[in-house]
């Protein structure tokens, strides 16, 4: 296994892979040691396990076995890791979230920005990584919306949004953005595009992201990009789009529209 990087998901996820393990099955998991690696081992000893650890290439490589026992204390801390990292209602928004999905117990400051910037819109639209469902919800708050699909790679993140949006305007698919077929001629595009691929920072996401919207849109439809201030969108964005204006940009992010 692959370890996630933020500590309940990752708890989450090996207390899971002892769950489902039959004792004495071999359990591999690692992780960038900057990236939740250094702790795997002492997160599987706490769980009762005897664990090998090595590091390769950058990466810490936990070896175990699932014991063929648990202590009481050891099935305790397991059953509270899972419930930590299991889909949750997050007062705090108001949503049905889960530890990681992106900006899973809090509005990240970019789609709060966007959401600011956003007039209303009218017809056939995409949220294009749509995560919780934050921007669709906004979205869909307009009457002139006929229709919008919501897209994700995160299958956790269109469960949540599922739970979150109840509105009949809504479609929900779990896609990657990146590869997306099947929704055309739209009128507009919403997105706050990931820059993360594994950890680390992915500008191409985001650029193909901008080119998919591109192809998704009508002639004089509209797309509508949050970013961080630091990604060089703005040259993709007007190598691909005939007209694109900044407008909005505050606390290091920048709202973009771009017409086809």
């Amino acid at each position: 296994m692959a370890a996630p990087p933020g500590t309940r998901e990752r708890r989450y996820a090996l207390a899971l892979s002892l769950r489902v393990l039959k004792a004495g099955a071999p359990l591999t998991v690692m992780a960038p040691k900057e990236k939740g690696g250094s702790r795997i081992a002492k997160e599987l000893e706490a769980f009762g396990c005897d664990v090998t650890a090595a590091s390769r290439r950058h990466q810490r490589i936990c070896q175990t076995v699932r014991p063929p026992a648990f202590t009481a204390e050891a099935e305790a801390l397991k059953d509270a890791a899972i419930a930590a990292g299991a889909p949750c209602f997050v007062d705090a928004i108001g949503l049905w979230s889960q530890p990681g999905i992106f900006s899973w117990d809090r509005i990240d400051p970019g789609t709060a920005l966007l959401l600011s910037a956003l007039p209303s819109l009218t017809g056939r639209g995409v949220d294009l990584g749509c995560g919780l469902g934050v921007i669709a919800r906004a979205v869909l708050a307009g009457p002139d919306v006929a229709q919008l699909a919501c897209v994700d790679i995160d299958h956790r993140a269109i469960k949540a949004a599922r739970r979150n949006i109840a509105d009949a305007r809504a479609t929900f698919h779990w896609a990657d953005g990146r590869r997306l077929e099947g929704l055309g001629d739209m009128d507009f595009i919403v997105m706050n595009p990931p820059f993360h691929d594994g950890g680390q920072e992915d500008r191409a996401l985001g650029e193909t992201f901008i080119r998919q919207s591109h192809h998704m849109l009508r002639d004089g439809g509209a797309a509508w990009l949050v970013a961080n201030r630091h990604l060089p969108y703005e040259s993709v964005l007007f190598a691909t789009f005939p007209k694109a204006a900044l407008r909005a940009e505050q606390d290091g992010f920048k709202v973009y529209e771009a017409r086809k």
